[in-house]
Protein backbone atom coordinates (compact mmCIF):
# COMPACT_ATOMS: atom_id res chain seq x y z
CA UNK A 1 0.00 0.00 0.00
CA UNK A 2 2.59 2.41 0.82
CA UNK A 3 4.48 1.53 -2.48
CA UNK A 4 0.83 2.93 -4.19
CA UNK A 5 1.51 6.35 -2.62
CA UNK A 6 3.34 8.00 -4.78
CA UNK A 7 1.07 6.36 -7.84
CA UNK A 8 -2.16 8.32 -6.72
CA UNK A 9 -4.34 9.62 -9.47
CA UNK A 10 -4.70 12.58 -7.20
CA UNK A 11 -2.49 13.88 -4.92
CA UNK A 12 -4.28 16.28 -2.85
CA UNK A 13 -2.16 16.78 0.14
CA UNK A 14 0.47 17.45 -2.05
CA UNK A 15 -1.98 20.59 -3.54
CA UNK A 16 -3.86 21.29 -0.39
CA UNK A 17 -3.14 24.93 -0.63
CA UNK A 18 -4.73 24.99 -3.97
CA UNK A 19 -7.77 23.35 -3.08
CA UNK A 20 -7.80 25.95 -0.35
CA UNK A 21 -7.72 28.89 -2.65
CA UNK A 22 -10.24 27.58 -5.04
CA UNK A 23 -12.77 27.56 -2.30
CA UNK A 24 -12.20 30.72 -1.10
CA UNK A 25 -12.32 31.82 -5.24
CA UNK A 26 -15.75 29.83 -5.10
CA UNK A 27 -16.68 31.57 -2.27
CA UNK A 28 -15.96 35.27 -2.19
CA UNK A 29 -18.03 36.89 -5.33
CA UNK A 30 -20.70 35.01 -3.31
CA UNK A 31 -19.63 36.60 0.82
CA UNK A 32 -20.05 39.80 -1.07
CA UNK A 33 -23.06 39.75 -2.98
CA UNK A 34 -24.85 38.79 0.61
CA UNK A 35 -23.40 41.55 2.27
CA UNK A 36 -24.27 44.03 -0.33
CA UNK A 37 -27.80 42.34 -0.67
CA UNK A 38 -28.25 41.74 3.51
CA UNK A 39 -27.54 45.91 3.42
CA UNK A 40 -30.02 46.75 -0.17
CA UNK A 41 -32.88 44.44 0.72
CA UNK A 42 -36.17 44.93 2.75
CA UNK A 43 -35.52 42.97 6.43
CA UNK A 44 -31.96 42.86 5.49
CA UNK A 45 -32.82 38.79 4.20
CA UNK A 46 -29.72 38.27 1.25
CA UNK A 47 -32.09 36.67 -0.60
CA UNK A 48 -34.98 38.26 -2.61
CA UNK A 49 -37.60 35.83 -1.05
CA UNK A 50 -41.11 35.12 -3.20
CA UNK A 51 -44.85 35.09 -1.87
CA UNK A 52 -44.25 31.95 0.33
CA UNK A 53 -42.80 34.23 2.74
CA UNK A 54 -43.91 37.32 1.74
CA UNK A 55 -47.58 36.55 1.11
CA UNK A 56 -49.61 37.44 -1.89
CA UNK A 57 -52.64 36.30 -3.97
CA UNK A 58 -53.60 32.22 -5.48
CA UNK A 59 -55.80 32.55 -9.01
CA UNK A 60 -57.08 29.53 -10.22
CA UNK A 61 -58.55 29.60 -13.87
CA UNK A 62 -60.25 26.90 -15.50
CA UNK A 63 -59.63 26.44 -19.44
CA UNK A 64 -60.99 23.80 -21.74
CA UNK A 65 -58.13 22.55 -23.07
CA UNK A 66 -55.09 20.52 -22.24
CA UNK A 67 -52.28 22.77 -20.78
CA UNK A 68 -48.04 22.18 -21.60
CA UNK A 69 -44.77 23.43 -19.81
CA UNK A 70 -44.74 25.34 -22.95
CA UNK A 71 -47.85 27.01 -22.45
CA UNK A 72 -47.32 27.94 -18.79
CA UNK A 73 -44.05 29.28 -19.79
CA UNK A 74 -45.47 31.27 -22.79
CA UNK A 75 -48.05 32.45 -20.06
CA UNK A 76 -45.73 33.60 -17.87
CA UNK A 77 -43.85 35.73 -20.29
CA UNK A 78 -47.11 37.85 -21.04
CA UNK A 79 -48.00 38.12 -17.49
CA UNK A 80 -44.50 39.96 -16.83
CA UNK A 81 -44.49 41.78 -20.07
CA UNK A 82 -47.75 43.54 -17.98
CA UNK A 83 -45.72 44.26 -15.43
CA UNK A 84 -46.60 41.09 -12.43
CA UNK A 85 -43.33 40.40 -11.03
CA UNK A 86 -42.08 36.65 -10.96
CA UNK A 87 -45.68 34.91 -11.41
CA UNK A 88 -45.65 31.22 -10.12
CA UNK A 89 -47.44 29.05 -12.25
CA UNK A 90 -48.82 25.75 -12.07
CA UNK A 91 -51.23 22.97 -13.64
CA UNK A 92 -53.43 21.43 -11.28
CA UNK A 93 -55.21 17.96 -11.43
CA UNK A 94 -59.26 18.68 -11.97
CA UNK A 95 -61.60 17.16 -9.58
CA UNK A 96 -65.38 16.70 -9.67
CA UNK A 97 -66.27 19.63 -7.25
CA UNK A 98 -64.25 22.16 -9.84
CA UNK A 99 -66.01 21.03 -12.21
CA UNK A 100 -69.83 21.77 -10.99
CA UNK A 101 -68.43 25.17 -10.60
CA UNK A 102 -67.67 25.84 -13.98
CA UNK A 103 -70.22 26.63 -16.96
CA UNK A 104 -68.69 23.71 -18.87
CA UNK A 105 -66.37 20.84 -17.75
CA UNK A 106 -62.36 21.88 -17.82
CA UNK A 107 -59.76 20.24 -18.95
CA UNK A 108 -57.20 21.91 -16.78
CA UNK A 109 -56.68 24.15 -14.00
CA UNK A 110 -53.99 27.20 -14.16
CA UNK A 111 -52.71 28.19 -10.49
CA UNK A 112 -51.38 31.50 -10.59
CA UNK A 113 -49.36 32.90 -7.49
CA UNK A 114 -48.97 36.56 -7.54
CA UNK A 115 -47.79 39.85 -5.12
CA UNK A 116 -50.77 41.00 -3.33
CA UNK A 117 -53.52 42.00 -6.03
CA UNK A 118 -54.56 45.76 -5.03
CA UNK A 119 -56.74 47.81 -6.73
CA UNK A 120 -53.99 50.58 -7.83
CA UNK A 121 -52.22 48.15 -9.56
CA UNK A 122 -53.37 44.82 -11.57
CA UNK A 123 -56.86 42.67 -11.38
CA UNK A 124 -57.39 39.57 -12.00
CA UNK A 125 -59.42 41.20 -15.50
CA UNK A 126 -55.87 41.85 -16.66
CA UNK A 127 -54.67 38.44 -16.10
CA UNK A 128 -58.03 37.21 -17.50
CA UNK A 129 -57.31 39.22 -20.19
CA UNK A 130 -53.74 37.55 -21.16
CA UNK A 131 -54.95 34.08 -20.57
CA UNK A 132 -57.83 34.57 -23.00
CA UNK A 133 -54.89 35.05 -25.49
CA UNK A 134 -53.51 32.02 -25.06
CA UNK A 135 -56.65 29.16 -23.75
CA UNK A 136 -59.85 28.65 -24.94
CA UNK A 137 -62.34 29.78 -22.37
CA UNK A 138 -60.52 30.54 -19.45
CA UNK A 139 -63.01 31.21 -16.22
CA UNK A 140 -62.32 32.50 -12.60
CA UNK A 141 -62.84 29.68 -10.24
CA UNK A 142 -61.25 30.22 -7.08
CA UNK A 143 -59.48 33.50 -5.28
CA UNK A 144 -57.78 32.74 -2.37
CA UNK A 145 -54.63 34.87 -0.37
CA UNK A 146 -51.41 33.80 1.78
CA UNK A 147 -50.80 36.91 4.13
CA UNK A 148 -47.37 37.95 5.00
CA UNK A 149 -48.01 36.83 9.07
CA UNK A 150 -48.11 32.94 7.54
CA UNK A 151 -45.19 33.51 5.24
CA UNK A 152 -42.83 34.77 8.01
CA UNK A 153 -43.76 31.50 9.96
CA UNK A 154 -43.23 29.53 7.33
CA UNK A 155 -39.73 31.06 6.60
CA UNK A 156 -39.04 30.46 10.65
CA UNK A 157 -39.62 26.67 10.67
CA UNK A 158 -37.45 26.43 7.26
CA UNK A 159 -34.73 28.45 9.36
CA UNK A 160 -35.72 25.49 12.49
CA UNK A 161 -35.30 23.16 9.94
CA UNK A 162 -32.32 23.72 8.86
CA UNK A 163 -30.78 24.17 12.20
CA UNK A 164 -32.41 20.66 13.43
CA UNK A 165 -30.52 18.96 10.35
CA UNK A 166 -27.24 20.70 11.00
CA UNK A 167 -27.32 19.75 14.78
CA UNK A 168 -28.18 16.32 14.38
CA UNK A 169 -25.49 15.51 11.38
CA UNK A 170 -23.07 16.94 13.99
CA UNK A 171 -24.33 15.25 16.63
CA UNK A 172 -24.17 11.87 14.57
CA UNK A 173 -21.01 12.22 12.78
CA UNK A 174 -19.77 13.03 16.72
CA UNK A 175 -20.83 9.39 17.65
CA UNK A 176 -19.89 7.56 14.37
CA UNK A 177 -16.34 8.82 14.05
CA UNK A 178 -15.04 11.75 16.25
CA UNK A 179 -15.40 15.60 17.02
CA UNK A 180 -12.61 16.85 14.99
CA UNK A 181 -14.45 14.90 11.74
CA UNK A 182 -17.54 15.68 12.65
CA UNK A 183 -16.42 19.72 12.69
CA UNK A 184 -14.93 19.08 9.16
CA UNK A 185 -18.02 17.86 7.94
CA UNK A 186 -20.19 20.94 9.28
CA UNK A 187 -17.83 23.39 7.74
CA UNK A 188 -18.52 21.15 4.83
CA UNK A 189 -22.04 22.01 5.00
CA UNK A 190 -21.76 25.72 5.64
CA UNK A 191 -18.99 25.79 2.63
CA UNK A 192 -21.73 24.41 0.25
CA UNK A 193 -24.80 26.14 1.76
CA UNK A 194 -22.43 29.40 1.42
CA UNK A 195 -21.69 28.47 -2.48
CA UNK A 196 -25.29 28.15 -2.83
CA UNK A 197 -26.86 31.40 -1.43
CA UNK A 198 -24.07 33.17 -2.57
CA UNK A 199 -24.97 32.44 -6.15
CA UNK A 200 -28.86 33.10 -5.73
CA UNK A 201 -27.66 35.73 -4.14
CA UNK A 202 -26.08 37.42 -6.97
CA UNK A 203 -29.06 36.04 -9.32
CA UNK A 204 -31.45 38.03 -7.38
CA UNK A 205 -29.64 40.94 -7.52
CA UNK A 206 -28.81 41.20 -11.49
CA UNK A 207 -31.67 39.07 -12.46
CA UNK A 208 -34.43 39.52 -9.79
CA UNK A 209 -34.22 35.91 -8.94
CA UNK A 210 -36.50 35.12 -6.10
CA UNK A 211 -36.64 31.81 -3.65
CA UNK A 212 -39.54 29.83 -2.32
CA UNK A 213 -40.48 27.03 -0.30
CA UNK A 214 -38.73 24.78 -2.77
CA UNK A 215 -34.93 26.69 -2.05
CA UNK A 216 -35.24 25.46 1.50
CA UNK A 217 -36.26 21.64 0.17
CA UNK A 218 -33.20 21.97 -2.45
CA UNK A 219 -31.09 23.58 0.63
CA UNK A 220 -32.42 20.69 2.96
CA UNK A 221 -31.35 17.64 0.28
CA UNK A 222 -27.70 19.43 -0.69
CA UNK A 223 -27.13 19.22 2.95
CA UNK A 224 -28.07 15.99 3.14
CA UNK A 225 -26.07 14.41 -0.39
CA UNK A 226 -22.87 16.36 1.05
CA UNK A 227 -23.03 15.10 4.34
CA UNK A 228 -23.13 11.47 2.66
CA UNK A 229 -20.21 12.08 0.34
CA UNK A 230 -18.14 12.79 3.12
CA UNK A 231 -19.40 10.31 5.32
CA UNK A 232 -17.91 7.74 2.24
CA UNK A 233 -14.21 9.54 2.03
CA UNK A 234 -14.03 9.80 6.30
CA UNK A 235 -15.04 5.84 6.70
CA UNK A 236 -12.58 5.17 4.35
CA UNK A 237 -9.96 6.95 5.89
CA UNK A 238 -10.65 5.61 9.24
CA UNK A 239 -10.45 2.23 7.85
CA UNK A 240 -7.19 3.11 6.18
CA UNK A 241 -5.79 4.00 9.63
CA UNK A 242 -6.33 0.69 11.00
CA UNK A 243 -4.58 -1.30 8.87
CA UNK A 244 -1.44 1.30 7.70
CA UNK A 245 -0.99 3.87 10.61
CA UNK A 246 2.29 1.95 11.11
CA UNK A 247 3.00 2.24 7.38
CA UNK A 248 1.98 5.30 6.02
CA UNK A 249 1.81 9.24 6.99
CA UNK A 250 -1.76 10.75 7.77
CA UNK A 251 -1.67 12.17 4.41
CA UNK A 252 -0.53 9.38 2.73
CA UNK A 253 -3.78 8.10 4.11
CA UNK A 254 -5.63 10.90 3.11
CA UNK A 255 -3.98 10.58 -0.83
CA UNK A 256 -5.12 6.76 -0.77
CA UNK A 257 -9.05 7.32 0.81
CA UNK A 258 -9.73 9.55 -1.28
CA UNK A 259 -8.12 8.11 -4.19
CA UNK A 260 -10.16 4.59 -3.56
CA UNK A 261 -13.56 6.71 -3.46
CA UNK A 262 -13.26 8.74 -6.20
CA UNK A 263 -14.31 7.15 -8.93
CA UNK A 264 -17.58 6.10 -7.09
CA UNK A 265 -18.21 9.86 -5.89
CA UNK A 266 -17.75 11.08 -9.15
CA UNK A 267 -19.95 8.68 -10.85
CA UNK A 268 -22.71 8.80 -8.19
CA UNK A 269 -23.06 12.44 -8.86
CA UNK A 270 -22.56 12.70 -12.58
CA UNK A 271 -25.81 10.60 -12.36
CA UNK A 272 -27.48 13.07 -10.31
CA UNK A 273 -26.16 15.57 -12.35
CA UNK A 274 -27.56 14.63 -15.74
CA UNK A 275 -30.61 14.22 -14.24
CA UNK A 276 -31.31 17.39 -12.91
CA UNK A 277 -29.42 18.98 -16.30
CA UNK A 278 -32.54 17.01 -18.67
CA UNK A 279 -35.18 18.56 -15.92
CA UNK A 280 -33.46 21.99 -15.75
CA UNK A 281 -33.82 21.75 -19.70
CA UNK A 282 -36.42 20.32 -20.35
CA UNK A 283 -38.71 20.83 -17.28
CA UNK A 284 -41.46 23.38 -16.13
CA UNK A 285 -40.55 26.56 -16.00
CA UNK A 286 -41.39 26.91 -12.11
CA UNK A 287 -38.70 24.39 -10.97
CA UNK A 288 -36.03 25.73 -13.12
CA UNK A 289 -34.58 28.06 -9.37
CA UNK A 290 -35.31 24.27 -7.79
CA UNK A 291 -33.19 22.15 -9.66
CA UNK A 292 -30.39 24.90 -10.63
CA UNK A 293 -30.34 25.26 -6.31
CA UNK A 294 -29.77 21.16 -6.68
CA UNK A 295 -27.50 21.12 -9.55
CA UNK A 296 -25.07 23.87 -7.60
CA UNK A 297 -25.65 22.14 -4.18
CA UNK A 298 -24.30 18.57 -5.23
CA UNK A 299 -21.92 19.90 -7.53
CA UNK A 300 -20.08 22.09 -4.62
CA UNK A 301 -21.12 19.06 -1.86
CA UNK A 302 -19.14 16.59 -4.25
CA UNK A 303 -15.92 18.84 -4.61
CA UNK A 304 -16.12 19.79 -1.00
CA UNK A 305 -16.19 16.42 0.46
CA UNK A 306 -13.09 15.02 -1.68
CA UNK A 307 -11.20 18.55 -1.55
CA UNK A 308 -11.89 20.73 0.93
CA UNK A 309 -13.33 18.18 4.27
CA UNK A 310 -10.69 15.60 3.87
CA UNK A 311 -8.36 18.61 3.32
CA UNK A 312 -9.47 20.15 7.08
CA UNK A 313 -8.87 16.63 8.64
CA UNK A 314 -5.25 16.42 7.12
CA UNK A 315 -4.42 19.77 8.54
CA UNK A 316 -5.67 18.90 12.13
CA UNK A 317 -3.91 15.76 12.23
CA UNK A 318 -0.56 16.41 10.40
CA UNK A 319 1.17 14.18 12.24
CA UNK A 320 2.13 10.28 12.28
CA UNK A 321 -0.61 8.48 11.64
CA UNK A 322 0.51 5.99 14.56
CA UNK A 323 -0.51 9.26 17.45
CA UNK A 324 -3.52 9.77 15.72
CA UNK A 325 -6.96 7.40 17.29
CA UNK A 326 -8.86 5.48 14.74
Amino acid sequence: MANKASKHFIHIVKYRWLWMALSVLLLLPGIVAIIYASAVNPDHIPLKVGIDYTGGTILQYGVTQKVTNEDLAKTRADLQGIGIENPYLQILNVNTSQQDKTKENIQAIISIRTKFIEKESHTPDDIMAVLQKDYEGPELIQVSSVGPTMGKELFKNSLIAITLAFLGIVAYLSFRFKFDYALAAFLGIIHDVLFVIGIFAILGIFFNVQVDGLFMTAILTVIGFSVHDTIVVFDRIRENLRYYSKKMTFGEIVDASVNQTFARSINTSLTVLLTLGALYLFGGVTTKDFVLAMLLGIAIGTYSSIFFCSMLIEFWNDKPATQTAA
